[in-house]
């Protein structure tokens, strides 16, 4: 059987996005307003309610003209060259 879920089930994504610039992890639903034209990625996860194993809903939301493949493709272009992400 799985184990069950903590009770913040968003410490994990805090710990390991702590201190990244283009990884936001929010307390609540992001939208796509808080995501327009910046270059980041804003991850939530909440979990589901009404299922026999411990389950997670994770949502996500980018702007992907800036974080899409050319802006990732930019952004490894910079961290090749040791320049600021």
């Amino acid at each position: 059987l799985a184990a069950p879920l903590g009770a913040d089930v968003m410490a994990p994504w805090r710990e390991r996005w702590a201190g990244e610039q283009f990884v936001e992890v929010a307390a609540s639903q992001p939208a796509l307003r808080d995501v327009v034209g910046r270059n980041v990625c804003r991850i939530h996860a909440v979990a589901a309610k009404g299922t026999r194993r411990p389950t997670l809903v994770v949502t996500s939301a980018i702007d992907n003209l800036l974080k899409g493949a050319a802006g990732q493709a930019l952004q490894n272009a910079n961290l090749m060259l040791g320049l600021p992400e």
